[in-house]
């Protein structure tokens, strides 16, 4: 009896699961909105608080593991430009399951960082991913959501159309003006 009530128990978690990370929630440009406030622990272990108050940030946001394709060619470009801002990879996985097992996916996610670059990455799990999902929708799961916050948590910037060299000049740009530069 209480092997059927765990078989039952998985296959409700599993179900609700499937439902959640498969809802598709219409894209939108949230521009001079501000981001909702989230929390995060990064792969370093670190409490983290978003958007950072006072702290102009560059955040790219994931919603397939297959986005990391997108995510490495912007951080490669960010890298690159020398944009002079903290840039923080938030994997945003919206549901109740992989909540549950988040230690083992963020295990995963280790397993493939360098740990140098495990305070960069923060996952955010369950309804603060959900939150996440609804401010930027999921179309296109495979294209990073690159969002220029400034000093008080608004959305400068945003593309989420896949890595573009002339968006990242754009993006150079508009870091440089919002920290005061020409």
């Amino acid at each position: 009896m209480r092997l059927s009530a765990l078989a039952i128990l998985a296959l409700v978690l599993l179900a609700a699961t499937a439902v959640s990370c498969r809802s598709t929630v219409t894209n939108r440009v949230p521009l001079q909105q501000p981001f909702p406030t989230v929390r995060g622990r990064s792969l370093a272990g670190e409490e983290v608080r978003l958007p950072v108050v006072g702290e102009p940030i560059l955040l790219l946001v994931g919603y397939a593991q297959g986005a990391q394709f997108d995510a490495d060619r912007w951080l490669f470009g960010l890298l690159q430009a020398g944009i002079p801002l903290r840039v923080i990879e938030l994997p945003t996985i919206p549901g109740l399951f992989p909540r549950v097992i988040s230690g083992t996916i963020d295990s995963g996610m280790q397993s493939g960082i360098p740990s140098e670059d495990w305070a960069s990455v923060v996952p955010v799990y369950g309804s603060p991913a959900r939150t996440i999902v609804e401010f930027t929708g999921n179309e296109q799961p495979r294209n990073i959501r690159v969002l220029l916050l400034d000093q008080e948590g608004r959305v400068h910037w945003f593309h989420d159309r896949g890595f573009s060299a002339s968006k990242l000049l754009e993006l150079d740009r508009s870091v440089r003006t919002l920290l005061g530069g020409s």
